[in-house]
């Protein structure tokens, strides 16, 4: 018996590759973005209040009321998008399920997807499982800047999407007003919808904006926007995020979604919704400002070990430039990097098509202060 092709397309992931690898030296994980930092205890009361009420069984396909509506005055209020909880919102199994079910649902096979370089590995084998065709356009370190010409130049009439993430990942990427809407112009122009993956939206740092791109004019209906609370409460365990569409698209990725999920765990579903309610501006504020001390430490590291940072705009990762260890390719240098300070990191191949991958590994930032200075003072002592 065979594997189907499009499994023969898809190639392991290099993230989950360097946990294992770190597993087996009890390393300090900095390759998948796990998230150690606590849990707000209400969301955890909630989820526990709402097994013990005998909230256990499937939710409706799309998520409970109480989630979608708590996303919806969230969207309203944060990213000023207007959403109808009842037909613009689809909750699923994370992020990256929102994403996968949004994949199927709208694209063809033979589609072609513009990808911003680096991208998120993830994304990349999403519109590979559709049989989509991604186009990669580069973006430059440090700042990770973009030429509208590439852009323009990656679109064919077989385009149907462009992918933003942003904040981004690995390259922590904040893309500005006026990018998005260059983004958004062209977009219109080529009648391209976009697909936004915001899970990063509360880490952004030095003063900058998120910007969501169905905010700009034109583009709630050619937008989805995918979020989840994986990352900012600390629950990357859990599985819930959500989608964002125009009705008609909504429903198509609301079916999908219960094809390949059924539903999100629905006692979870109400702890998410408990903290979106419960936590304010102030929670928000501290995350990021936590978060970017946790950047400019480990940051600060990687300088004296003479692995130059590409500072992140927001998000928790660091693309470090690795070119001076010994190897070939950054897998080489990450299992280097591995075996001398039990520090694992992501091989900078899994998020770039060409050959500058081999320079970079991403390291996650986002770790408990105990552990972090631990792998900063092990990476320092690279430098002597």
């Amino acid at each position: 018996m065979k594997k189907s092709d499009r499994t023969a397309r898809l190639a392991q992931s290099d993230i989950r590759a360097m946990t294992l690898a770190c597993a087996q030296v009890n390393g300090i994980n900095m390759s998948q973005g796990v998230c150690d930092t606590p849990v707000p205890p209400v969301v955890v009361q909630a989820a526990q209040e709402a097994m013990a009420q005998g909230q256990n069984i499937y939710s409706r396909f799309d998520g409970i009321a109480e989630l979608r509506r708590a996303i919806a005055a969230k969207l309203a209020a944060y990213n000023r998008i207007t959403a109808d909880p009842e037909t613009n919102i689809t909750v699923s199994a994370g992020a990256t399920g929102s994403f996968q079910a949004t994949c199927m649902a709208l694209l063809n096979p033979g589609d072609e997807v513009v990808l911003f370089e680096p991208f998120y590995a993830y994304h990349l084998q999403a519109i590979l499982a559709v049989e989509a065709i991604p186009r990669s356009v580069p973006m430059r370190a440090p700042e990770w800047s973009w030429d509208r010409t590439e852009l323009e130049r990656a679109i064919t009439s077989r385009t149907k999407a462009i992918v933003v993430n942003t904040p981004g990942n690995p390259s922590g990427k904040v893309f500005t007003r006026h990018e998005l809407e260059q983004i958004a112009e062209i977009a219109c122009r080529h009648d391209l919808l976009v697909m936004t993956d915001e899970i990063y939206e509360y880490f952004v740092f030095d003063g900058r904006e998120h910007v969501s791109m169905a905010s700009l004019p034109d583009m709630a209906d050619r937008t989805i926007t995918i979020g989840g609370y994986s990352k900012t409460f600390s629950i990357t365990g859990w599985r819930i995020g959500y989608s964002v569409a125009e009705a008609t698209w909504a429903k198509a990725i609301g079916a999908m979604s219960d094809v390949l999920y059924v539903c999100a765990p629905t006692p979870l579903q109400y702890g998410v919704a408990a903290g979106i309610r419960a936590l304010g501006a102030s929670f928000y504020a501290d995350l990021a400002r936590e978060h970017q001390q946790k950047r400019d430490r480990f940051c600060r590291a990687l300088e004296t070990a003479g692995l130059p940072p590409a500072v992140p705009q927001g998000a928790y990762y660091v693309l470090a430039d690795v070119s001076r260890l010994p190897g070939q390719t950054s897998r080489e240098c990450a299992l280097y990097l591995l075996e001398k300070t039990r520090v694992a990191g992501v091989p900078g191949e899994a998020f770039f098509d060409g050959p500058q991958g081999s320079r970079y590994i991403r390291f996650c930032v986002a770790k408990t202060d105990e552990d972090l200075e631990r792998a900063s003072q092990s990476i320092e002592r690279l430098s002597a």
